[in-house]
């Protein structure tokens, strides 16, 4: 059964301000869940950016691919969600992104998965896919065989 966040939190009494993770997935979903289902579905180690400013603040520790929705609003103009914002805005975040995800609806035509589009573009990393609102089972398997691929490679040209 895969593992929703293997996160841990920072010690400490108090709750914390940051929680650590070595995911190679980590992944934003509204309180939909469209995008944690389908995470849940790779099967694969994974951490959810928290939902809610009250949360502790998720920091990356290893390289990552990010999966995420895109938002509506008139023209893409806030189509990536704040929660993302704010995970990207960490540069300790921002600097061991690799990839990108994107979930979207086609009904939105050329704003289709632009959060991942934007990321992809303004991070300089890949677009790895984009699939439409909580995927088929086809594009389960693709991404998952695809992040395989994906990691496989950017172990290898590190060597």
């Amino acid at each position: 059964m895969p593992t929703s966040s293997l996160a841990t939190p920072m010690q400490g009494h108090a709750p914390a301000a940051e929680v650590l993770t070595s995911s190679h997935l980590i992944y934003f979903s509204s309180s939909s869940g469209y995008t944690h289902r389908f995470a849940g579905k790779l099967g694969i180690e994974s951490a959810r950016i928290p939902l809610h400013a009250r949360d502790p603040q998720l920091v990356a520790t290893e390289p990552f691919v990010l999966l995420l929705p895109t938002y509506g609003g008139e023209k893409g103009e806030r189509s990536i969600p704040p929660q993302v914002v704010t995970f990207l805005n960490d540069a300790r975040n921002r600097n061991l992104l690799r990839g990108v995800v994107g979930a979207g609806n086609t009904n939105f035509g050329t704003t289709y998965c632009l959060a991942a589009i934007k990321i992809a573009a303004k991070c300089n990393v890949p677009l790895l896919y984009k699939f439409e609102l909580m995927g088929t089972q086809e594009d389960v398997t693709r991404v998952r065989e695809g992040l395989e691929v994906f990691w496989t490679r950017t172990s290898q040209s590190l060597k």
